[in-house]
């Protein structure tokens, strides 16, 4: 059997363990996903729902609605023109760009011939685009217009880079080719014929840590299918249910979850820019949106906007047709979920997913009784991520890749069809991500088991950011629970910061409530039922925390500010 560019220059070893990572232990749980391919999928919609809307861009005022045989069209179109300059199946193509029609024309035209994209989260620095783009042998690139100027003062570093091409309608002084202009130029069909298959590489996404450089994470185009076919049967979608997407399509939440998912069970999905909590409801009504997909901050910036609005929030709200958010991609806390359930409506289907798994991993039962989803999620001290998909396992693990018991800690780890080739160009992080034929999530959690025998899963923080005070494992989460009980706290967080006696030290992290006269002496005495040694020692305040482009908070760009404590000793009064 061949091997693919990808594994080419794995070690043997480490191969055999990605290997068994892509292997379930109930084999009968493969999915069968009807389409060899990304293209045949959206041929297949082209021909059985020509006129039935797919994409409707709802920003500011503008709403332009694309049906499937349109946006096929289109599709077709740049398909042409990316075989026309030279680019061939397995060639990579980046992306500069933010949510809009173009940007997901792009990425299905690239998939039509077998490209692999490499999308740019455009809220990083030039230092991450240039490394990405060189380290992911970038041939072409497309670009907003607005971010034109931004690209061609880089041109010089780009090693790989042969084409620029401009979107959305471009600007007539730029020196990149106008890829509009192009298409009006362009044959829908015939489709040039490429021969694309289930393993064809269809992205690479650079994962966004906070030092070092990204690591790429090599996902197939039957990683997509298998993930967006899991996700719509575990929610039995119809194609009357539309979507709203209001997360970056950079990411693969919003490109798996809420472009690919409607397209694969033949609906529909609003796309908007950005999130905007002060269109959110209005959008999803005029729109008759069923479902989305959010993070916990877009939960905590629709409940801050609500309680700012007073009793004047928008009549929307009561009457919206969104049933559910999808949520995950961040840590949800038990407050979050309280709060915004007690304001609006709509119910919360917690969930659980990386890159590295195509995206969702697990989800709560869609059908549970409602009193049985409140408890998943509010009585176990976190709220639970869910079962595993069938299209994956999931355990808890000891670092010696162990089972553990019941309720106990260790990593999740996962394995299955939706799990990653390999991080590109990386051995070093391959042989400690598949080290016993799992991948290794570096999330901390437990489970527990229901009355059907389900595992229910909990993530209790991210193994990097436990805080280890005098030996002992704190999760940060639990505090940041207690945090965001206090009165007056927009948020919290815990972060633990190095200290000469006890080996890190915990303080945190506040965001107060507009109007809130809050102080540290309030924060710690709403921290008092804790014990001592799981208790902040210093309180700070400020105005907004690190995120990524997805709404992730980024605890450990928190610790600088903390270093002037390393020294001091605190006592319990």
């Amino acid at each position: 059997m061949r091997m693919s560019p990808v594994e080419q220059h794995l070690d043997a070893q480490v191969r055999q363990k990605i290997a068994a990572a892509h292997t379930l232990s109930n084999p009968d749980n493969a999915p069968d996903v009807p389409w060899s391919s990304i293209h045949q999928l959206l041929e297949a919609r082209a021909e059985k729902q020509a006129s039935a809307p797919y994409l409707v861009f709802s920003d500011e005022g503008t709403r332009h609605e694309i049906s499937y045989a349109q946006f096929y069209a289109r599709c077709c179109k740049v398909a042409n023109i990316m075989h026309g300059l030279g680019l061939k199946a397995g060639d990579r193509i980046g992306t500069v760009a933010y949510n809009h029609p173009d940007t997901v024309v792009v990425y299905y035209a690239a998939w039509m011939v077998g490209l692999v994209v490499i999308p740019f989260n455009i809220g990083d620095g030039d230092d991450r685009m240039v490394y990405s783009f060189n380290n992911g042998l970038a041939k072409a690139l497309f670009v907003m217009p607005d971010l034109a100027g931004r690209v061609a003062a880089l041109k010089p570093q780009f090693e790989t880079v042969e084409h620029y091409l401009e979107l959305n309608n471009g600007d007539a002084q730029s020196p990149f080719l106008n890829l509009h202009e192009a298409e009006l130029q362009a044959e829908a069909t015939p489709l040039v014929n490429v021969d694309v298959s289930p393993e064809s590489e269809a992205l690479i996404v650079y994962t966004s840590g906070t030092t070092g450089n990204p690591k790429g994470v090599v996902l197939q185009q039957k990683n997509l299918l298998i993930d967006a076919h899991c996700i719509v049967e575990w929610y039995g979608f119809t194609p009357d249910m539309r979507a709203l997407n209001v997360l970056p399509i950079h990411h693969v939440n919003g490109m798996v979850v809420t472009l690919l998912t409607p397209l694969y069970y033949g609906g529909s999905v609003v796309l908007s820019r950005k999130f905007s909590a002060s269109r959110f409801w209005q959008t999803a009504a005029a729109e008759n949106c069923v479902w989305g997909s959010v993070v916990p901050t877009v939960l905590n910036f629709l409940c801050e906007a609500k309680a700012n609005n007073g009793e004047h929030a928008p009549d929307d709200i009561a009457q919206t047709p969104l049933k559910f958010l999808i949520c995950g991609a961040g840590p949800l806390t038990i407050e979050t979920v309280k709060r915004f359930e007690k304001n609006f409506p709509t119910k919360i289907i917690h969930g659980y997913g990386l890159s590295e798994s195509t995206c969702y991993s697990c989800y709560l039962p869609f059908d549970l009784p409602e009193a049985e989803r409140k408890k998943w999620l509010c009585d176990f001290g976190y709220p639970s991520i869910g079962v595993a998909l069938p299209c994956n396992d999931m355990a808890i693990h000891s670092p010696e890749g162990k089972d553990v018991a019941e309720g106990d800690r260790g990593e999740i780890v996962i394995r299955g069809h939706n799990i990653m080739q390999e991080y590109f160009k990386r051995p070093d992080a391959n042989a400690e991500t598949f080290e016993h034929g799992w991948f290794r999530s570096g999330d901390e959690g437990f489970y527990k088991t229901d009355d059907q025998g389900r595992k229910f899963f909990f993530i209790t923080g991210r193994l990097k950011e436990l805080i280890i005070r005098g030996g002992i494992n704190y999760s940060p989460l639990e505090i940041d629970e207690v945090l965001a009980s206090i009165e007056g706290v927009k948020a919290g967080m815990a972060v633990g910061f190095e200290h000469s006696i006890y080996g890190e030290e915990i303080g945190a992290f506040i965001q107060k409530e507009e109007g809130a006269t809050l102080t540290e002496d309030d924060v710690l005495k709403g921290c008092a039922a804790l014990p001592f040694s799981k208790r902040p020692k210093v309180v700070l305040f400020g105005d907004e925390f690190p995120v990524t482009a997805t709404g992730k908070y980024q605890r450990l760009k928190l610790k600088p500010l903390f270093e002037q404590w390393k020294d001091t000793q605190f006592r319990e009064v």
